[in-house]
């Protein structure tokens, strides 16, 4: 080998410049209000059709998994107790009537057992079928709205008739006893009770279910009449409660009278249970019908779809 010929050198890779900005601290939170707007997508041909239709939907999901947690075990206790009440309720009553006055029956023999019908049904209709068609808004949370007004609806329609028959088992009662109508505040309360869930079941099952044939005609109409027939349905419920209580303290003095009734017979116990639930009742529905989380959840991919003429 020549000693003076050297194999040339290879040539080098040009260092690489370090990054000189400062590392960013790890595990660092962005807040969710600081995170950009996720991009939007555009669908459809601009060229060919004449709409453009925009969706923009944001995926970020709260990471509060302990306050979730808290919130639906509150919303199903309370659900729970309501369904619990709303039901057993109805049972006491049912359970009062033929143990202590015989059960029920309609003639003019037994005018007293025809009276029977009278606290039974009013409990059932102004009590425990509207208790659950006030709350199937919350009970029915992952249902189609559509479905959800259908079942409100049933339920009105199954109270309609409990509260007919129990008003005209009185009225024929008193009737035939010789008894004067509307004399008390019971009655009175009662009879407002009635106009107004008539009026209700009119208005709601004209507004919320036959005007939805001409649905985008109507919809502003609707949409402005919901806050409205929602206020008047816990009204008309509250109301209910209120016969019912004022109703039961009558039955308890008249059957009973002052003395046996402030001895604490046993009959006079079932009574006072009857009226303590109804007042818890109305306590856990205006509880849950004004706590805003227990609303219907809106979807936390919000497609916003805008349509603009070209």
């Amino acid at each position: 080998m020549d000693s003076n010929s050297v194999s040339p050198m290879p040539e080098l890779a040009p260092i690489a410049e370090f990054d000189k900005s400062p590392p960013s601290p790890p595990n660092e939170e962005v807040p969710m209000d600081d995170l950009p707007p996720p991009p939007a997508t555009i669908s459809g041909s601009q060229a060919d059709g004449k709409k453009i239709k925009v969706q923009r939907s944001r995926s970020y999901e709260s990471d509060d998994h302990e306050r979730g947690a808290c919130e639906w075990c509150e919303y199903a206790l309370v659900i729970t107790l309501a369904t619990i009440l709303l039901i057993g309720v109805s049972a006491l009553t049912i359970f009062w009537v033929f143990y202590y006055h015989d059960g029920y029956a309609w003639g003019d023999d037994v005018p007293e057992k025809q009276f029977n019908l009278h606290p039974t049904l009013m409990v059932a209709g102004f009590v425990t079928f509207s208790g659950f068609s006030v709350l199937l808004y919350r009970i029915c949370r992952c249902f189609r709205r559509i479905y959800v007004k259908l079942l409100h609806a049933i339920f009105h329609a199954l109270a309609f008739p409990c509260i007919v028959i129990g008003f005209l088992a009185v009225l024929d009662y008193h009737n035939k006893k010789g008894i004067n109508n509307f004399y008390s505040l019971h009655s009175w309360i009662g009879f407002v009770a009635m106009g107004l869930f008539g009026i209700q079941y009119a208005v709601g099952f004209f507004s919320f279910l036959l005007l939805l044939i001409c649905n985008k005609g109507t919809a502003g109409f609707r949409a402005s009449l919901v806050p409205v027939h929602a206020a008047f349905g816990i009204l008309t419920f509250v109301l209910g409660v209120a016969a019912c209580l004022t109703g039961l303290t009558e039955k308890a003095i008249f059957t009973l009278g002052g003395d046996r009734y402030s001895g604490m017979v046993d009959e006079g116990i079932i009574i006072n249970a009857i009226g303590v639930a109804m007042i818890v009742i109305l306590a856990v529905v205006i509880y849950i019908t004004s706590r805003d989380k227990f609303r219907r959840p809106e979807s936390r991919d919000q497609h916003i779809r805008a349509s603009v003429d070209l």
